[in-house]
């Protein structure tokens, strides 16, 4: 069963399939009247999980947010005529949260599903209507695809006025978000699915980004015979060594080691006078992000004796950047034997777009120093570490994060690291299910070390040879790109990279990703770059510089 959708691009009408030329044969439509078939599962129930509403949705348009924290975030996709389900999951302990999810059921469906993953300490529903992770503007929603797709809150809601980890003080709150409600929500959403459809789905995808990206990699190593292919956009996979060392990266900026917005441009722009030509164009993007981490230094900007100022550094801020750049190190080992964080890479300290700021003001050093509490003019990866020694690993909401320290809480890091750490390398059953799985890493990403997944995925192949891990998965690495997609080209329809390999063999090589204003309905390509496979990189070879036929993979 094939669909076909329009969608205007420019001036021009592009006829796009449902996917790329594929449909499973398990397509299908919701039985009998639609409207009927939705209503009906509203207040149905099966062991814990409770159906609380359905109802059918008109289609509705594509629009634009004026402003959001990323740039997909302000893309709001046309939706398809579906039926929206809403429900939870009762918890066990009476004084946890239940695990509330939504379930989109598009009138006719392609046979497929897609969960999305969440983001941060999530505690918000996700809905599965957004843009899947590094998913391009122009292009038509998985729902609007055809997939049935759904998400959850992961088993606790955020409320104003706490900090987003306090639901860590409840233990099956905190194994909820470990693994447990996305394991769930997925068994749920089947059931949903058979009672609308008359029939499980053919084909289960998984995309998450972040957080989500962890949740992506977990159900690989966790529940590896339950999707069929995993996307996994900057993972935070060595989730307690990331923590430790977001806490750090505050600490060293407690005092004076804290950099001015403008000194955050001084590194960026000696970054880019370092490093810029290294792939043969003055383009100001960073390619070889692992090189130039090799042979940039901040001392080249200390300031003279005596001196301070925000054309120069001083030997506190040379410090606190040192510490950034180095391993976070712990004197025992973490799950599957890490005992450390790799450090942060370089380029894209001064990005902008996220939080009006971006880069290292966004992610690490905020708009002020750190403070107890910490406060929204902090860095994100402060808020997030300096909350999570307090609820997660001490659970002492009062505790000074600046006597903390990680012996003083081994057994209960330890427990939280069997939890949460995404880090076993053992990918076997889900290679031998005949899953696939694609990670991303963004080389100018403050919020995660890239460096983390690159060791990650070389432990896989160390674990299960190059040759059996090229069967099943790629890493690949997108320069000058920050977190959540800004400072570079970063779009590029994974989604259906997946589907290609999953359903057809058609394994990806390098890829290309886009760079898109958020103006509807062109999203016109401001630029394109090869997305290389680790650990090659783009160098330039002739032509414009923004087009991605100008470059190749460099090893």
């Amino acid at each position: 069963m094939m669909r076909w959708t329009s969608v205007r691009c420019a001036s021009a009408v592009v006829v796009l399939t449902s996917l790329t030329a594929i449909s499973p044969a398990g397509a299908a439509a919701l039985v009998g009247d639609a409207a009927a078939s939705c209503n009906g599962l509203a207040g149905t129930a099966e062991g814990a999980v409770r159906i609380d509403t359905a109802a059918m949705q008109t289609p509705s348009p594509l629009s634009v947010a004026e402003k959001a924290g990323s740039p997909a975030a302000r893309v709001v996709p046309a939706t398809p005529a579906f039926c929206k389900v809403l429900g939870h999951i009762e918890p066990k302990d009476p004084t946890a949260p239940p695990i509330k999810f939504e379930v989109n059921l598009p009138a006719d469906w392609n046979g497929r599903s897609l969960q999305y993953g969440g983001g941060g300490f999530n505690g918000v529903l996700i809905t599965g209507l957004g843009l899947p992770p590094a998913y391009p503007f122009d292009k038509a929603s998985p729902l609007a695809r055809g997939f049935v797709t759904y998400g959850t809150d992961s088993g606790h809601e955020s409320k104003p006025g706490e900090p987003p980890q306090t639901f860590a003080l409840n233990d099956e709150a905190f194994e909820n978000f470990a693994h447990v409600a996305y394991k769930k929500v997925r068994d749920a959403a089947i059931m949903v699915v058979q009672r609308a459809y008359g029939k499980a789905p053919e084909k289960m995808y998984f995309m998450g980004s972040s957080e989500g990206g962890r949740e992506a990699l977990t159900m690989a190593q966790r529940y590896p015979d339950d999707f069929d292919g995993i996307f996994a956009r900057v993972p935070v996979i060595n989730w307690v060594g990331l923590q430790h060392a977001g806490t750090r990266g505050g600490l060293v900026t407690m005092g004076e080691g804290w950099i001015s917005p403008a000194q955050v441009k001084l590194v960026a722009d000696a970054v880019r006078k370092s490093c810029d030509k290294a792939d043969g164009a003055e383009d100001g993007l960073v390619a070889d992000a692992v090189g130039c981490k090799a042979s940039f230094k901040p001392e080249s900007l200390r300031c003279p004796d005596g001196k301070s100022g925000d054309a120069c550094l001083t030997d506190a801020q040379i410090k606190a950047i040192t510490t950034l750049h180095e391993p976070y190190k712990f004197s025992f080992a973490l799950a599957n034997g890490l005992d450390d964080y790799p450090g942060w890479g370089i380029s894209g300290e001064d990005t902008e777009g996220f939080a009006s700021a971006g880069g290292w003001i966004s992610w690490w050093l905020g708009k002020a120093a750190p403070t107890q509490p910490p406060t929204p003019a902090n860095g994100i990866a402060w808020v997030f570490g300096a909350g999570g020694t307090q609820y997660v690993f001490a659970r002492d909401p009062k505790l000074d994060v600046t006597k903390y320290r990680p012996e003083d809480y081994k057994d209960r890091l330890l427990q939280v690291s069997q939890l949460m750490d995404s880090t076993n390398p053992d990918l076997s059953r889900f290679r031998a299910h005949g899953g696939k799985l694609v990670i991303l890493e963004h080389m100018a990403d403050y919020a995660q070390s890239p460096y983390a997944g690159i060791r990650y995925f070389e432990s896989v192949e160390r674990k299960l040879g190059k040759a059996e891990t090229a069967e099943f998965a790629r890493l690949y690495t997108a320069p000058g790109v920050d977190h959540v997609g800004n400072g570079a080209p970063a779009n590029v329809d994974m989604l259906s990279v997946l589907v290609d390999w999953v359903e057809t063999g058609k394994a990806p090589g390098d890829l290309e990703v886009a760079e898109q204003k958020i103006e509807a309905p062109a999203f016109t390509v401001t630029r394109s770059l090869p997305l290389c496979r680790w650990p090659s990189w783009p160098r330039y070879k002739t032509g414009p510089v923004a087009l991605a036929a100008s470059f190749s993979c460099a090893p």
